[in-house]
């Protein structure tokens, strides 16, 4: 639920959604950021993304996580490889995972939210098939609505409903 209060905040001045100054956060930006340690765990975040291949990108996280495990950034980057590749329960506990400590860290920014949010929706949507045939309505509404909401913020990685390794780079 802590997480999902973090998500709210997301409306800006009035209420309304806008465009967030500054895009969307790219892992790049905060590659410089941290101790020695949170900036080789990065690095490997970073080297994953460049990878071209999942496994090999998912084995970098994976390592990132092992160094630092409170580096926010390597669990936002896996969520959205677990989810992209249907592993959504595993997905939403690497989402929940990066914002408790980006909450911890205070830096849970505008500029992280469309990615948390994007990601909530595209998981709720894979929970429940991306395909025309839903099983749960309800939950593909709610998808879509977290999904639009990402757009509205970062339109230029959310646009097409999914976040790509070049985009999070």
């Amino acid at each position: 639920m802590l997480a999902l209060a973090a998500t709210a905040g997301c409306a800006g001045p009035g209420g309304g959604f806008g465009a967030v100054a500054g895009g969307a956060l790219r892992i790049s930006e905060v590659v410089g950021s941290g101790d020695p340690t949170r900036r080789a765990s990065t690095r490997l975040v970073l080297e994953g993304l460049d990878s071209g291949d999942r496994d090999r990108a998912r084995s970098h996280y994976l390592r990132a996580i092992q160094i630092d495990p409170t580096n926010p950034y390597a669990y936002l980057v896996l969520a959205s490889d677990e989810i992209q590749w249907g592993d959504v329960d595993r997905g939403m506990q690497s989402l929940n995972q990066a914002v408790l400590l980006l909450q911890a860290e205070a830096v849970l920014s505008p500029r992280v939210e469309p990615h948390i949010l994007g990601l909530r929706g595209r998981a709720r949507l894979r929970a429940e098939g991306d395909g025309p045939v839903a099983v749960n309505v309800a939950h593909q509404k709610d998808g879509a609505s977290l999904l639009e909401q990402a757009r509205r913020l970062a339109p230029e990685v959310w646009g097409d409903g999914w976040l790509v390794a070049a985009e999070l780079r």
